[in-house]
């Protein structure tokens, strides 16, 4: 293949799709390589809890590579476990599946998003997202030949979903729309009468809702309530889920989905010719996080929830203005009055400090002015970071 003579690409870049070309590589990840390459360097940026997996989840997983657990299991995954997610969702979030036809275990919760979106969109229809929002989620949307919409959220308003700002956005071609609450990376929470208004919503212009609710344990507030848990919503529902973030279990890449049955079994023909199934021993290291993983959680809950407090004091007294998260394990701090945009103060704290935090931009136009700060890390480096951060705005 020859080159033309105004087309600079090599040849293999010409084999490469254009909708994949065009992607634009995780922001955040772009700032983790630089991390590992610098020393003495704090890291704010990856979200990812610092606890251990508990003993029990871990022995469960040994035991299972001990006794030769090793082979697939049903493309389902375990009926044991999928019985074990039906209980969990029926007790925490009032939301009823069956296990034989409404539940899927995937390779963590971005297979089960990817699956969702394969099995929902045909080319050219639109998903609205609440932005800023997880990288992946446009990217997800785009790998599918859909149109990722974004739905500015806004801090004034605690990074929640307004009705009318999502009126606005919806079009002949809108298919589905997705949210994430607790979110990533504002760390907001909807309450019940906010998605009552959303539910309505869907319902009146016949919309499927993806909700993945992978932090819906680390909420701080007094109730959490589930889009999926409202009865004319199970019919338009895919809940996403996994066990990553609150039962710190990120490399075992366990997660689930559940949903209609024929949404679910679209999911499974695509799981199943691309996955086959999840790992088996991750599957039972899964299904003892459910049955008696809990108190652990909570645990590490309660040490996420006094590191809050604590770190969103640090940077509210240290001039940036940052709302008191209500789920997740994230800050996202202001830094407009800085006079720097996201990428240079994000860049500049990493140079200059070596303390290292996400531009809200990796998470799409609208976290321009902020940042992201995980501080699911020790108390003592939050207290470090505190005081680098103080030095640098001093400066």
């Amino acid at each position: 293949m020859m080159k033309t003579m105004n087309d600079s690409r090599s040849v293999s870049e010409k084999f490469v799709a254009p909708h994949i070309a065009g992607l634009p590589k995780s922001g955040i990840r772009k700032f983790f390589e630089l991390v590992n390459s610098m020393d003495d360097c704090i890291s704010l940026g990856v979200g990812e809890p610092d606890f251990t997996t508990p003993w029990s989840i871990r022995e469960s997983g040994i035991y299972s590579l001990e006794s030769g657990h090793t082979g697939y299991t049903s493309n389902l995954g375990m009926l044991k476990l999928r019985e074990e997610v039906c209980r969990y969702l029926q007790k925490n979030y009032h939301a009823a599946y069956d296990p034989a036809t409404e539940c899927l275990v995937t390779v963590g919760v971005s297979e089960a998003l990817d699956l969702a979106f394969r099995a929902l969109i045909s080319p050219g229809d639109e998903v609205i997202y609440s932005s800023p929002a997880y990288v992946s989620y446009p990217a997800g949307i785009a790998m599918a030949h859909g149109v990722p919409v974004p739905l500015p959220t806004r801090m004034e308003n605690g990074f929640a979903v307004a009705p009318e700002d999502l009126k606005k956005l919806i079009t002949p071609r809108t298919k589905a729309m997705l949210l994430n609450f607790p979110c990533n990376p504002t760390g907001a929470v909807m309450d019940r009468s906010q998605l009552r208004q959303i539910a309505d919503i869907a319902i009146e212009h016949d919309l499927v809702v993806l909700t993945d609710e992978i932090y819906s344990e680390l909420c701080y507030a007094d109730e959490y309530v589930s889009i999926a848990a409202f009865p004319d919503m199970k019919e338009r529902t895919v809940f996403l889920h996994g066990l990553s973030k609150a039962f710190a279990m990120t490399g075992w890449r366990i997660g689930f989905a559940c949903g209609p049955e024929a949404v679910i079994d679209a999911m499974m023909k695509i799981h199943q010719y691309s996955i086959m199934c999840a790992p088996t021993m991750a599957q039972e290291a899964a299904l003892e996080a459910l049955k008696r993983g809990e108190r652990a959680m909570f645990e590490m809950k309660e040490s996420y929830r006094e590191r809050r407090n604590f770190f969103v004091a640090g940077l509210n007294d240290a001039g940036l203005k940052c709302l008191m998260p209500q789920g997740a394990f994230y800050a996202f701090p202001s830094v407009t009055e800085t006079g720097l945009s996201s990428e240079e103060f994000a860049e500049k704290l990493l140079k200059e400090q070596h303390v290292a935090v996400v531009p809200g931009t990796a998470f799409g136009p609208g976290g321009e002015g902020f940042v992201r700060c995980c501080y699911a890390t020790s108390a003592a480096e939050l207290r470090e970071a505190l005081v680098r951060i103080r030095r640098f705005l001093g400066r």
